[in-house]
């Protein structure tokens, strides 16, 4: 079976596409490389240096599954640059779409996000509840899901919205909450908590790229899936943290409002099972960092990064 990556060489498509590589699929990754390329070569790999938006050198001949990983990923980089955020993020999924449809793609799976929803004062947060994206991150995943489902009767289209992922990557992201506040632990011994109690899910990185393999084995299950088990607060995951490092707990006020709690049980209803945590996502961080495999460095901030090398016209 044939696979195309796009966004590949990211925090989590490179943890994904070693895992189709062991299981005998011939992988092709498509990815703009901002970050750099953390995959090791492998004789059934094909990586290629673009982007996603250039739609017609896209090649999908003998392409049975698409992966959608690409996307302008979290609320502060799609701010910075709205219409870059839109063209990849939004524009850039429905030409894919489309072609793919064209060009016989079987299956679809999408990457969209648990942050669709924006703020919910519901206890079980599920798939049938009304969008109220919030950033220009959101509302070009909400869109994105619109337009795979209007190709639903043409392809097998599955929507995948994760929570807030954690733990170790190649491509590390130390932007994100539970990887963030470890590692300000880990230099510091403090940890700088924005508001604190807002609900956040979350869910760790080998069990989100393990979705998405469950998905190409599921073709019969299509539409929308939540994916996150643990929705904890900010503050409860910073507390989760100083049980393995001494570290003071600063809280200051927040201007992200986001807070919701999802429900999974339609995605554990197909058979699925998590395996790893936010505390083993801490403790793994902590090892790697302390036996120096693992640095603090620019590129593993995606904000940082795009402002230092003028990626956004923001």
């Amino acid at each position: 079976m044939n696979v195309l990556v796009t966004g590949g060489c990211g925090y989590k498509g490179t943890v994904l596409v070693p895992k189709l590589l062991e299981r005998d699929y011939k992988v092709q990754v498509l990815d703009v490389q901002w970050f750099g390329n953390f995959l090791f070569s492998h004789p059934n790999l094909t990586v290629t240096k673009g982007d996603v938006r250039d739609i017609d050198s896209i090649n999908l001949q003998n392409v049975d599954v698409i992966i959608h990983l690409s996307s302008v990923a979290n609320d502060p980089c799609g701010d910075l640059d709205p219409k870059l955020t839109w063209e990849i993020s939004a524009l850039a999924t429905m030409q894919l779409a489309d072609k793919a449809v064209r060009e016989g793609v079987k299956q679809f799976i999408y990457a969209s996000s648990g942050s669709v929803y924006g703020i919910k004062d519901e206890d079980q947060v599920t798939e049938n509840l009304q969008l109220k994206p919030i950033s220009e991150y959101n509302k070009t995943k909400m869109v994105s899901e619109r337009v795979l489902l209007s190709y639903q009767n043409d392809m097998m289209v599955q929507i995948v919205r994760p929570a807030t992922v954690c733990g170790l990557s190649p491509r590390m992201r130390l932007d994100v909450a539970v990887n963030l506040l470890t590692i300000q632990a880990l230099k510091n011994r403090k940890i700088t908590v924005f508001g604190g109690n807002q609900a956040r899910p979350n869910i760790h990185i080998e069990d989100i790229t393990d979705v998405y393999l469950h998905f190409i084995k599921r073709p019969e299950y299509t539409g929308i899936f939540n994916a996150g088990f643990e929705n904890i607060t900010i503050f409860e995951i910073a507390n989760l943290i100083t049980k393995y490092i001494p570290a003071e707990i600063i809280v200051t006020e927040s201007n992200d409002p986001r807070s919701y709690r999802i429900n999974s049980d339609k995605l554990l209803a197909t058979g699925f099972k998590p395996k790893k945590n936010v505390e083993y996502a801490i403790k793994e961080i902590i090892e790697s960092y302390r036996s120096g495999v693992l640095r603090d460095e620019d590129h593993f901030y995606n904000l940082k990064w795009m402002e230092k090398k003028r990626i956004v016209n923001g």
